[in-house]
């Protein structure tokens, strides 16, 4: 088994979308993961606050320089993610056409390389911070 992170994505469009039907939307994504749960694949879910409340941090030549949101230059946001459990990345797209959405979103997938992937010095530094309680956030 892998973890693949199920990455949705959308434009201002969608997300007024979404937006228009919350309620029925936040419905459909809570019988979603009870059914990955039930099928023993769901890991973990989380959605993100409006991207006009968020900042960019740019690491260029100088200094990290922060910009406020909302973000003019950008076609598509980060919106939440779906984490599994899965055997494959075959298994995920077929779960990833499950997720209740709206047209025009889309769900970028991608693997999360294992432990025994992570160069050794980077895994350390993994395990260092976990034995200490740390849920990995800042």
């Amino acid at each position: 088994m892998a973890q693949y992170m199920l990455i949705m994505r959308g434009t201002d469009e969608t997300n007024a979308a979404v937006m228009a039907n919350v309620d029925e939307l936040m419905t459909a994504t809570r019988l979603f993961i009870e059914e990955a749960a039930k099928a023993g694949v769901y890991v973990a879910a989380e959605g993100l606050d409006d991207p006009g409340q968020g900042v960019v941090v740019h690491f260029g030549d100088e200094a990290p320089v922060v910009t406020d949101g909302p973000y003019g230059e950008t076609k598509e946001l980060f919106g939440g993610f779906f984490l599994l459990d899965v055997a494959s990345i075959q298994e995920a797209v077929e779960w990833a056409k499950r997720v209740p959405s709206v047209p025009g979103s889309k769900i970028e997938i991608r693997r999360v390389p294992g432990e025994d992937e992570v160069p050794q010095d980077s895994g350390t530094f993994v395990k260092e911070g976990t034995s200490h309680g740390s849920s990995g956030r800042i």
